[in-house]
């Protein structure tokens, strides 16, 4: 009856890896039922332990990467939140400098700076998001705006 236990272990594991999806809580459902074999087979407590730790431990050092690059080669990362606005033209509505200034950047207003040591952005200009620090944009001239061309 042993076995009917490492089953359900199994499940639940499984279950809470839909919500988690992480692939390793997956892992120890493959541990789970590798160890519900062992007691369908008559095996002791202690091999349906030996056997849920080694298979899981096996499977998330072999199987667990491999899936993992699998997904990311399949779906690319989609920038999400602050982090998608990198990269994204913004137009200065006030003058930026290193100590602040305001853009346009996907239809809302921003606080924002330039880089220490970067030129100060005009009024007007567009700009390229650098990085989000907080809730303050980092810009830097967009490359056709750049008085060097550059």
């Amino acid at each position: 009856m042993d076995w009917l236990l490492w089953v359900g272990a199994g499940l639940l594991l499984a279950l809470i890896e839909i919500i988690s999806l992480d692939l390793v809580l997956v892992m120890f459902a493959g541990g789970a039922l590798a160890a519900a074999g062992v007691s369908a087979a008559g095996g002791p407590l202690w091999l349906q332990i030996l056997t849920f730790a080694v298979v899981s431990v096996v499977l998330l050092v072999t199987l667990r990467p491999w899936l993992l690059r699998h997904l990311r080669d399949r779906v690319p990362l989609a920038e999400t939140n602050v982090a998608a606005h990198v990269g994204r033209a913004a137009l200065a509505v006030d003058r930026v400098t290193e100590l602040g200034g305001r853009v346009k950047l996907a239809g809302e207003v921003w606080t924002a700076r330039t880089e220490p040591g970067t030129a100060e952005i005009p009024s007007g200009a567009e700009v390229r998001v650098v990085r989000i620090d907080g809730a303050t944009a980092v810009v830097a001239p967009s490359p056709a705006t750049h008085p060097n061309g550059a």
